[in-house]
C-alpha cells in the first residue's frame, strides 16, 4: 500500500465517469474531489468544449487548467487563455467541410468559444445540449450557436478545436484525407469526432504535467470511454469504470466496483485512494 502515498495528480473524465447518467455529479462526489483537491493536484480530461465543461468544473471548485476535446487544448479558465493546443490547420478545415458536405453528413464545429451546429440541419443532440445550458445562469451559460455558413465561421474564428460528425460516417471516415489529417474516435453509433492528428488524452496529459514536476506514475486517471484508453494506460494508476465496456477495461489496472449512477462508488474509492494524507 506504499504507492499510495506517490498518487499527486488525478485526472478525472466527464461523461460516465464524474457525470452520472443525468449528466449530474452526486454531491458524495463532489465533496470527494473536492477534498483529494486540497492535496492534490485535480484535472479534467474531457471530449467536451470548454465552453459545456465549465457548469461542472464550478461545482467541483476547481482553479487548475482543464484538457479538452480529447487533448486538443489546455484552457485556463481563470485568465481565459488557450495555454497549449494542436487545432486544426483552417485550410484542412475548408477542406474537411466541403468533404463532410458532399457527403451528406451533420456537422458541429467547435471553435474557440463556442460549439456551432448548422441551422438548416440541425444535429438533434445538439438541440438537447442547448437546452441544457440554458438552465445555467449566463455567466456559465455554454456558448451553443446555429451558423448558416461552416466555411466563413472557420475562417474567421481563431481556433477550429474539432468537428462532430454524423450520418454516414464509414466511408468518409476512411478517405485518405480525412485519415491523413484526422484521429477520428467514435462517440455515439453514426457519430464520430474528428481532431488534428496526435491529439488524445493520453498526450496532453503527459504535456500538461512537465512544468508541474510531477511524473505520469505519480497519476491517477479515471475514464470509461475509448477516448479515455491512452489516459489510462499513460497513467501510474489506470481506473476504468464499471460501466466501461471490455476493451477499456482491459487497458485498466482497476475497476471501480460500481457504475457512474452510484451515487458513493467513485467518492469511496477516491477517499481510499488518497486518504494517506
Amino acid at each position: 500500500m506504499h504507492q499510495l502515498f506517490t498518487h499527486k495528480l488525478l485526472a478525472l473524465d466527464l461523461d460516465g465517469t464524474v457525470l452520472n447518467s443525468q449528466h449530474a455529479i452526486s454531491q458524495e462526489l463532489v465533496e470527494a474531489i473536492k477534498q483529494v483537491a486540497r492535496y492534490n493536484h485535480v484535472v479534467i480530461v474531457t471530449g467536451r468544449h470548454h465552453v459545456a465543461a465549465k457548469p461542472y468544473y464550478d461545482q467541483l471548485g476547481l482553479s487548475t487548467p482543464i484538457i479538452c476535446c480529447n487533448g486538443t487544448y489546455i484552457f485556463d479558465y481563470q485568465n481565459d487563455t488557450v495555454i497549449q493546443e494542436n487545432a486544426i490547420d483552417k485550410e484542412i478545415a475548408a477542406e474537411f467541410i466541403t468533404l463532410s458536405q458532399a457527403h451528406d453528413l451533420k456537422m458541429v464545429m467547435y471553435v474557440r468559444d463556442a460549439m456551432l451546429y448548422s441551422r438548416e440541419r440541425p444535429i438533434e443532440y445538439m438541440e438537447a445540449l442547448l437546452t441544457w445550458s440554458q438552465t445555467f445562469p449566463e455567466s456559465q451559460r455554454p456558448n451553443i450557436q446555429k451558423v448558416d455558413d461552416f466555411q466563413h465561421e472557420a475562417q474567421i474564428s481563431e481556433y477550429v478545436w474539432k468537428f462532430v460528425v454524423e450520418g454516414e460516417v464509414n466511408t468518409f471516415a476512411e478517405m485518405p484525407f480525412v485519415k491523413e489529417n484526422f484521429n477520428g474516435e467514435r462517440s455515439w453509433i453514426d457519430r464520430v469526432d474528428f481532431a488534428a492528428t496526435g491529439n488524445s488524452k493520453g498526450n496532453a496529459l503527459t504535456r500538461y504535467i512537465e512544468p508541474l514536476g510531477i511524473s505520469l506514475e505519480q497519476c491517477v486517471a479515471i475514464g470509461d470511454n475509448h477516448n479515455d484508453i491512452s489516459m489510462l494506460k499513460a497513467a501510474g494508476l489506470g481506473i476504468a469504470m464499471q460501466n466501461a465496456d471490455d476493451t477499456v477495461k482491459s487497458s485498466a489496472n482497476l475497476i471501480t466496483p460500481k457504475n457512474n449512477d452510484d451515487k458513493t462508488g467513485l467518492a469511496t474509492l477516491l477517499q481510499d485512494l488518497f486518504s494517506a494524507h
